[in-house]
């Protein structure tokens, strides 16, 4: 039997019109309509009409992702199943965890669009404007950048790893200051090439700056039920592959609030040419795959007539 590992995008990666391919599709529009009744408001409207200002904010950011996802994820899977692709395994790059959960069947995607939507609010709120920031390092060895996070590091002030993309990509977060004097602590003492870009955020995510937020969502995933996982998952916390307890699942997705996501890791413990599918908006973690394996073959799901890309994809 042929299978096949499924990647589930994170923030960054909404725009204005997402799923518009889909509504030719029964079960995808459910998905939408599901959502919309979940929260209370119409994200289904905010995906397709915007305004582009609303989208980005974290709060309606997070559950736009998840919502398109595991509407993609909805008509892929009846494609699988027709045609005995197996799902060997799911993964999902920060936010993009509980698409993957869901799918792995440890989570209702009711319970996940209301927890993100919750999350999303409680990243926000943490801390105040201009506290944090977040700075995408380029070309630099992933423990170089480790070193430079722990050299400038204080007790008041700190700034960590919070994504590993990809081998020459790696993002620190933290506190402001902390943050710029990780990048100049770099260009004082690696000698390679290399390039650091602030990114455009809202809050400093996956740092210790995280912790009101941790707690916030802690709180509210002691309220919904989470399940063993039926098709395994990697954590982002640590690039384990479980198949495990509800409670297992519920502590790794409350770390992940500050802890780093370890894509790369994650990614490098998967086998020479295996077959993944992007499910969510846009071809990021397309793009990540080429530099992190370029054994990988892999398809990104949201664009037109996406079954059709399945069949040609799976020739």
């Amino acid at each position: 039997m042929r299978s096949v590992t499924l990647l589930f995008p994170g923030q960054g990666s909404q725009y204005v019109g997402m799923g518009d391919q889909l509504k030719e599709y029964s079960k995808a529009r459910e998905i939408f309509e599901k959502a919309d009744e979940a929260l209370g408001f119409s994200i289904s409207k905010l995906c397709a009409e915007g305004p582009e200002a609303e989208l980005k904010l974290t709060k309606n950011t997070q559950p736009a992702i998840l919502t398109h996802s595991i509407a993609l994820y909805t008509v892929l899977k009846d494609y699988l199943d027709e045609h005995q692709i197996k799902v060997e395994r799911v993964l999902g790059h920060s936010v993009g965890e509980y698409a993957a959960l869901v799918a792995a069947g440890a989570l209702r995607f009711e319970d996940a669009v209301r927890a993100v939507h919750n999350r999303g609010k409680y990243m926000q709120e943490a801390v105040a404007p201009g506290r944090g920031k977040m700075y995408a390092i380029l070309r630099v060895p992933g423990e170089m950048v480790e070193k430079a996070c722990t050299a400038v590091s204080g007790e008041k002030e700190q700034v960590m790893c919070a994504n590993f993309n990809d081998p020459t990509q790696v993002v620190i977060s933290g506190h402001a200051n902390a943050c710029e004097l990780a990048v100049q602590w770099l260009k004082d003492n690696y000698e390679g090439k290399q390039m650091a870009k602030e990114l455009p955020v809202s809050a400093p995510f996956h740092s210790t700056l995280m912790q009101p937020a941790e707690k916030k969502l802690k709180d509210f995933l002691d309220t919904i039920e989470f399940s063993a996982n039926t098709t395994p998952y990697i954590a982002n916390i640590n690039a384990v592959e479980y198949s495990t307890d509800g409670l297992t699942i519920k502590e790794n997705l409350i770390k992940q609030v500050c802890g780093s996501v370890l894509w790369t890791q994650s990614m490098q413990t998967l086998p020479d040419n295996t077959f993944c599918i992007e499910v969510g908006p846009g071809k990021v973690l397309t793009g990540l795959n080429k530099r992190i394996n370029s054994s990988f073959k892999t398809l990104n799901l949201d664009q037109e007539k996406p079954l059709e890309k399945c069949a040609e994809f799976f020739q």
